[in-house]
């Protein structure tokens, strides 16, 4: 028996774990392998919504799923939390004293939030990547009549690059439709020298922010709050004063990995090939997803297009063959949508070689991203649509 042990449910996860299943289930039929998926609560969520939920455009129960429901019937699901790993022995173990062994590992464990490392950040910012932070974020919009609003990054990397800007944009969008656009400002603060980090999309993106009138504050790393002064300070030395203050929260990777030496701390992302996605020199190990360290965005359609790379390897290895040369190199692909608010949007699609040349905003890509919000569930975890590009 050979053991394919996945760690983490979400997007990537799911996916590798179906790919994984198809590509080798003679084998599991035979009873000579196995592929299971260790998922902390069983349930699925489409993180992605959780900005429409703050902009009162989604209801949270439809961005959970059970991970049962998801799975192919070959692959075992085990809930339960991730408590070590033990890479001498081959051993995961989970919080209830579970052991699992492992041939093959798949580290999909994704990033964490920690808002809890800025002082007064849980008290006086908001943000968008939980569902409660989401909605808290939604009644705060819905009481604010007017004044300063600031939107931020307090530490990077962090998860789905484009949607602070995204966030900055609806917000701007809503206060004009709401008649307060008059009685606001609103600050974007970027911690590096452009409004985003690819150039060109920065190129695309500052002129909106312009004709918004969104003022851009560029070099703003976030370092504190001021909760009585109502101010956010930078390590550059800038203060801006905030009536309703929206920052992304710092983000680590699982705890878990760091604890365990197999991702280096402070930032706990795994030091990943580009090219076949194992970790460091362990052939037997992969990462996938926002776990990474590569330098790519981290969401989900980048770990869906990881994700055909890491089965095609892990199948040759259980079937003893060489893997597909056309399969099991990730050339750095990533597609997602980039909201410019007014019922528009834009795609940004690129790889390691070739960066993004995003069209001129419209409302094809704006109603793209929405219709492919609301089927996602039926043509991604569960790989059988083909690729999001193709189906674009």
């Amino acid at each position: 028996m050979q053991n394919i042990l996945i760690l983490g449910g979400g997007v990537g996860g799911t996916l590798v774990a179906n790919l994984i299943s198809r590509k080798i289930k003679r084998q599991i039929d035979a009873g000579e392998a196995r592929v299971t998926v260790v998922d902390e609560r069983g349930q699925h969520i489409y993180q992605p919504g959780f900005m429409y939920i703050a902009m009162g455009n989604e209801d949270p129960r439809s961005l959970r799923k059970p991970e049962r429901r998801l799975l192919d019937d070959r692959v075992h699901l085990v809930i339960g939390k991730v408590t070590g790993i033990d890479e001498g022995s081959r051993t995961v173990t989970i919080a209830d004293g579970t052991s699992l062994d492992y041939d093959f590992l798949v580290l999909a464990t994704g990033s964490r939030i920690l808002p809890e490392a800025i002082e007064h950040f849980e008290q006086e910012a908001h943000h968008f990547y939980s569902e409660e932070a989401a909605l808290r974020l939604r009644h705060a919009l819905d009481a604010f009549s007017g004044g300063k609003v600031v939107v931020g990054i307090a530490g990077m990397p962090y998860k789905c690059p484009p949607a602070p800007l995204e966030v900055a944009l609806l917000i701007e969008a809503e206060l004009r439709e709401r008649g307060l656009r008059d009685k606001s400002e609103i600050h974007f603060c970027s911690p590096i020298a452009r409004a985003f980090t690819i150039e060109s999309v920065s190129e695309m993106v500052t002129p909106e922010l312009e004709k918004k009138d969104i003022e851009l504050h560029t070099f703003f790393n976030v370092e504190a709050i001021d909760a009585e002064r109502k101010v956010i300070m930078s390590l550059e030395g800038e203060e801006l004063p905030y009536d309703l203050l929206v920052l992304v929260p710092p983000h680590k990777g699982a705890q878990v990995l760091m604890d365990s030496g197999i991702a280096p701390a402070p930032g706990g992302w795994l030091p990943t090939d580009p090219k076949t996605l194992n970790v460091g020199d362990r052939p037997h190990v992969w990462a996938i997803g926002d776990a990474t360290n590569l330098p790519l965005s981290k969401a989900g359609s980048t770990a869906h297009f990881e994700a055909p790379v890491v089965a095609e390897r892990v199948a040759a290895m259980v079937q003893k063959r060489k893997p597909h040369a056309k399969e099991s190199i990730y050339t750095g692909k990533v597609m997602c949508f980039f909201e410019v608010g007014d019922g528009k949007g834009t795609i940004l699609r690129f790889d390691y070689e070739h960066p993004p040349k995003p069209p001129k905003p419209s409302r094809l890509w704006h109603v793209g991203k929405i219709v492919f919000n609301k089927t996602y569930y039926q043509i991604v975890p569960k790989g059988r649509g083909g690729s999001i590009e193709k189906r674009l």
